[in-house]
This record gives C-alpha cells, sequence and structure tokens, in this order.
C-alpha cells in the first residue's frame, strides 16, 4: 500500500505538520515535485486528510473535560440517531464515538468550570434522549497524546 518514499514523507509530515513541501521533500530523499505528487496522491487515496490545529482547550479557560458514555435505550425506533442528533447541537461536545458492547456512544464535553458543567450535564446531557445509563470520567491527567503512527 506504502513504499518507502510514501512512509519517509508521512514520518516527517507526522514530526513537523507545518514542513514546506521543498523542505519535506529534502528530509525524505525527493525532490519537490516527486514529493508534491506523492502528497497529492496520498491525499486523494484518502490516507492523507489534512491538517488540524490541536487547540489546548485549558489554556482558553475550559478547565473540565469528561468523558461520558452512555448506554441507550435501543427498544425505541430511532433512539441512536435521536441520540446523535442531539448530541451534536451541543457546542461543549467535542468528540462522538459509537462502539459495539456495553456503552453504545462517548461523548468527550470540555466545560468552563464545575459549575459550567453541572448547569450543561442538567440542562443539555440529560435532557438527551433515550439514555438507558450514563457514565461520567472526570480528566485528571493526560499522560501520553500520540497520534503519529510507527511509519
Amino acid at each position: 500500500m506504502l513504499d518507502d518514499l510514501d512512509r519517509r514523507l508521512l514520518r516527517h509530515l507526522q514530526a513537523e505538520p507545518t514542513m514546506k513541501t521543498p523542505a519535506l521533500a529534502e528530509a525524505a530523499g525527493c525532490t519537490p515535485t516527486a514529493a508534491w505528487r506523492r502528497l497529492e496522491r496520498l491525499r486523494a487515496r484518502g490516507i492523507l486528510k489534512g491538517q488540524e490545529a490541536v487547540i489546548d482547550w485549558g489554556a482558553l479557560g475550559w478547565a473540565v473535560q469528561v468523558s461520558l458514555r452512555f448506554t441507550l435505550d435501543k427498544t425505541a425506533q430511532g433512539a441512536f440517531d435521536a441520540f446523535l442528533a442531539e448530541a451534536r447541537r451541543i457546542p461543549e461536545v467535542l468528540e462522538i464515538q459509537t462502539f459495539l458492547g456495553r456503552v453504545d456512544v462517548r461523548l468527550a464535553v470540555i466545560a468552563r468550570d464545575m459549575a459550567h458543567y453541572q448547569q450543561l450535564y442538567r440542562d443539555r446531557i440529560l435532557t438527551l434522549p433515550h439514555i438507558a445509563d450514563i457514565e461520567a470520567l472526570m480528566h485528571v491527567a493526560t499522560i501520553k497524546r500520540d497520534e503519529a503512527l510507527p511509519l
């Protein structure tokens, strides 16, 4: 699927996402034209989807992070879709994941402080449709965060 040049380009891009194509090409040992073509091919194949800004929400005053795990009452027709549609409408929900197993959905939620979280939980989270059970996991510390693949 990937050859050595693709892996070198991706490895350098993971380490320094803002690297310009000429510098990336030099680091990967190819010409800028070859690097550009390879990156375009990786984008076209859906391997390289783009670049994102990583925001430190805590530095912006969002001090509380909570992972909410939901088990849904799936006896109601459309319960899953209704829950997801409403969860998407909550601005403080940064991520929504679905699972197979005991937990159906996980929401990553941020709040400015505990009072804000408590209000958000009462007014927005508990009103989500078709909830059978909720488990809240309060974020304490990030020990490791590395999304780089071992290419």
